[in-house]
């Protein structure tokens, strides 16, 4: 486990802490770093600007889904043998499940003994800033060790160490000037992918170089280096499996859907699945040695005219599963797996047709939030009464959702949810299978029969 770690986390969303996050990466990576990085709580989009900045993959944080000891589990096996780690917060450092701050950035913080980095936007403000601080400081136990203001000039940053670091015993590190040249765009399900941006590496490039200029590096480092050791309970990932053929799990991979934890597909590997990708966007069909389907999320309304254009990859993939092949999709997959979607703008498009639902795109989020999953009865994944913690976060509304599910949520609230049945698994739900790898080995072991069946015929 990394002896250096540090978390960028801030008072609240658009406070800036993708951008410092990646501009941190790019930086120490350029100054020879070992880097691994990781993104508390279920956002995917994320990650995908770490790897850009890194160029390895960034994994999820997420207490809820994973719980305590899978964070740190996570944290411990990824972190293995690098020479630093960085993680970035979620919303607000304090901001958790409901109105208190389990699951949060700082629960992390604390579960990891990882130091903070306070990202602050100050526009406007001069002593408040302190009042600001010091409310984050004494509000709850915590690590915050420094601070870095976001959207400030030299001059005004100069101000603000002077009057913190004479009141507060924190220590200013530095700032970001704002970058208009480096700006991302937004969209309704956070930033836009990290592959939509034709000229990202050259704004990474941009905001690198401000971080090595405005930003002090060697105070970073040593407050990294001021991380103490966490315990981590044994790794539960299982040995990968390498006797015989392993079944072969397609899995989406494209502009539409490619949202996924990377550490499903590690845990799927374990349990002896061998995953190659696809694009039900540009590929012209399913390969036909499939044993196992993933449709995993995205913004599948974004490209629904050339998913529905492409009629040859709806047709094989409609076969496979109507022939036994076992599917698992995830919100913007299930979506895809519908008769038909109708986009924003009110246009609708033929999808798979496996179920007889149809979607259209919404304005405001349905269900938004963390959900506990109970069976119902069983079906290809677990058990009648056996569950998973997930993740809602979607703006379509579909008239076929499932209901071999009922999901509850903290405050009571509760709906059915998902179609479970013979060889589909597939719902609006986001899943961490490390909350319940009994998912990710029954998926496999379907997959395996298929492999199986289809070697008899």
């Amino acid at each position: 486990m990394t002896a250096r770690r540090v978390m960028i986390a801030a008072t609240g969303s658009g406070d800036g802490k993708t951008t410092i996050t990646c501009a941190l990466l790019a930086a120490l990576r350029s100054k020879g770093n070992d880097i691994v990085s990781f993104k508390c709580g279920p956002d995917y989009i994320d990650p995908m600007f770490h790897k850009k900045a890194t160029g390895v993959e960034s994994r999820n944080l997420d207490v809820y889904m994973m719980g305590e000891e899978g964070v740190k589990r996570c944290a411990a096996r990824h972190s293995m043998g690098k020479g630093m780690a960085v993680y970035e917060g979620v919303m607000g450092l304090y901001d958790g499940l409901g109105s208190g701050s389990y699951a949060s950035s700082n629960h992390i913080s604390l579960l990891t003994n990882t130091p903070v980095i306070l990202v602050l936007s100050a526009t406007g403000a001069a002593l408040s800033v302190c009042a600001t601080i010091k409310g984050f400081l004494e509000f709850e136990k915590n690590n915050i060790r420094g601070v870095i203001f976001n959207n400030t000039s030299e001059s005004m940053f100069r101000f603000y160490k002077k009057m913190i670091e004479e009141r507060l015993n924190v220590s200013a590190i530095g700032y970001m000037p704002h970058i208009p040249e480096a700006e991302i765009e937004s969209r309704h399900l956070g930033l836009v992918t990290a592959g939509e941006i034709a000229d990202l590496k050259e704004k990474i490039g941009v905001i690198k170089d401000y971080a090595l200029k405005c930003i002090d590096m060697d105070a970073l480092l040593r407050i990294a280096g001021q991380a103490e050791p966490f315990e981590a309970a044994p790794d539960l990932l299982p040995p990968a499996v390498n006797a015989g053929r392993k079944p072969k799990i397609y899995v989406t991979n494209d502009e539409a859907l490619s949202f996924r934890y990377e550490d499903n597909h590690d845990l799927l590997k374990a349990y002896g699945a061998d995953l190659e990708f696809f694009s039900p966007v540009h590929d012209r069909e399913l390969p036909r040695d499939a044993d196992g389907i993933i449709l995993w999320g995205g913004y599948p309304e974004l490209y629904a005219k050339k998913l529905a254009d492409n009629t040859v990859m709806k047709r094989s993939l409609r076969a496979a599963i109507d022939r036994g092949v076992p599917v698992y999709a995830e919100c913007g997959g299930f979506m895809y797996m519908q008769q038909s979607m109708t986009d924003a703008l009110g246009d609708k498009y033929d999808m798979l047709g496996v179920f007889p639902g149809n979607v259209v795109m919404t304005d405001k989020l349905q269900n938004f939030g963390y959900y506990r999953l109970d069976a119902q009865k069983d079906n290809m994944l677990c058990k009648a009464c056996d569950g998973i913690n997930a993740h809602f976060f979607h703006y379509s509304a579909c008239d076929f959702e499932g209901d071999d599910f009922m999901a509850v949520k903290q405050n009571g609230k509760e709906f059915p949810c998902i179609f479970a049945e013979k060889n589909i698994f597939a719902g609006y739900q986001h899943l961490h299978f490390s909350g319940n790898p009994d998912f990710a080995r029954n998926f496999v072991s379907a997959c395996t029969a298929c492999m199986k069946e289809r070697e008899t015929e």
